[in-house]
């Protein structure tokens, strides 16, 4: 067999195959009684043979309007009110101590008693010297008054006599000079009796009995807690805002301090009281000083605290659940349910947080719209919804339901031979 011949037949053999291949592929369905179910299916399930897919059970929640506080918050430390470093202002020993380490003492009350021996002797000194003067004054004036009868009769020169008076005021300069001495003595024995210059609270003791003080050495802080001071700062751009709440009465602001750890209240009755006078160039944040009562000793001098200062109250806000605002490309949106039962999507604006589970609304929605809470991860735009109520959970289907259900769910798949 020539060349020409065995190409012509594997070209006819190539062909053939192929046609055969063809004709199975697309070989046509055969009539009968599956392609009587699966029209079937079809007229149940509806045009394209799939069964209607059930509404999703969700939680619904309508747009409430209620009257939101605006706060601004900030971290913040407690500060005492005063805080005094007892030093003595006199040197020597040390005798006794009359506080309790840790425990309230009275303004006025005595807090040390330092060797008095040495005060006391130099003041008994001014003392002495102050009646030494005293009398000689009283000498002078006396001779004063005598002489001026006889000068009166030509006995003394003008002289003398002037010599008397000038004597006569020199002592008098004397004896207030000693009365200054006196007072200075006194002041200088008092101070051996160390004196609580505050109410406060007493802290750990800086020297023991026995040791000799000096006016640099420190015996107890005192801190004054009722009531107490907690600082903090706000962002720059805040400062308008607090100044037009605060108008002429900064006091008029409420400041709440929370806990660090869980953000629950610990304190509550506070006041602004200063807005610094400006503001820091190097952090760009200004100063702030609320005044909290402090009566059950909720606060502590240096704890660090969270701060909220109520600004404004914004009446009939829009509020909605925090969980209901999901996060999109093209920013916030809800799954807002209409009332054929199914749901759009909503783009929203939050306008800030209410407590710790709400959030208010700038625009997007109105009151009374219903918006999805739970369930969200199984909607798209256009699914139809079961709303249901927060804490409210699908009827149990009955039996015919999971029945039918069951017939639906095997369709016109089954074959019949």
């Amino acid at each position: 067999m020539s060349r020409f011949w065995k190409i012509a037949l594997i070209v006819i053999a190539v062909i053939v195959v192929a046609a055969l291949g063809f004709r199975l592929l697309h070989k046509p369905a055969p009539a009968g009684p599956a392609s009587s179910a699966q029209a079937a299916g079809k007229d149940r399930g509806g045009k394209d043979g799939k069964n209607e897919t059930p509404p999703v059970p969700v939680t619904v929640v309508p747009v409430a309007r209620q009257n939101v506080p605006v706060y601004l918050t900030a971290l913040g430390t407690v500060q005492a009110l005063n805080t005094v470093s007892v030093s003595p202002q006199v040197g020597g020993q040390l005798l006794s101590l009359e506080f309790t380490e840790g425990q309230p003492v009275k303004k006025g009350q005595v807090l040390a008693q330092i060797d008095p021996r040495t005060y006391q002797a130099a003041y008994d000194q001014a003392v002495a010297r102050q009646r030494q003067d005293q009398a000689m004054f009283d000498t002078a004036k006396s001779n004063l008054a005598r002489s001026q009868d006889l000068a009166a009769k030509g006995y003394i020169s003008k002289q003398d006599l002037d010599t008397l008076r000038n004597t006569a005021a020199q002592y008098q300069a004397a004896v207030s000079a000693d009365a200054a001495s006196v007072r200075d003595a006194q002041v200088q024995l008092n101070y051996t009796r160390v004196i609580s210059p505050i109410d406060g609270l007493a802290g750990i003791r800086g020297v023991d009995p026995g040791n000799v003080v000096t006016t640099s050495s420190t015996i107890v802080t005192l801190t004054q807690l009722h009531p107490i001071n907690v600082m903090f700062t706000l962002p720059e751009q805040n400062l308008d805002m607090v100044r037009s709440a605060a108008g002429k009465d900064a006091a008029a602001l409420q400041v709440t301090a929370l806990d660090r750890t869980d953000a629950h209240p610990i304190a509550s009755g506070g006041v602004l009281k200063v807005i610094d006078n400006q503001i820091d160039t190097t952090t760009g944040t200004f100063r702030l000083k609320s005044e909290f009562p402090n009566a059950k000793n909720e606060l502590w001098p240096g704890q660090f605290v969270n701060v909220q200062l109520l600004v404004s109250t914004v009446d009939g806000g829009l509020v909605i659940p925090a969980q209901a605002v999901q996060r999109g490309p093209d920013g916030d949106y809800v799954y807002q349910v209409q009332g054929d039962s199914t749901v759009k999507m909503q783009a929203v604006v939050v306008a800030g947080e209410v407590g710790d589970s709400h959030v208010m609304i700038g625009s997007g929605l109105k009151a009374g719209d219903r918006v999805v809470t739970e369930g969200q991860f199984r909607l798209k735009p256009g699914s139809k919804v079961n709303a249901l109520k927060p804490g409210e959970v699908p009827a149990v289907p009955t039996a015919t339901e999971m029945e039918k259900a069951k017939q639906n769910s095997k369709g016109g798949g089954r074959r019949h031979g």
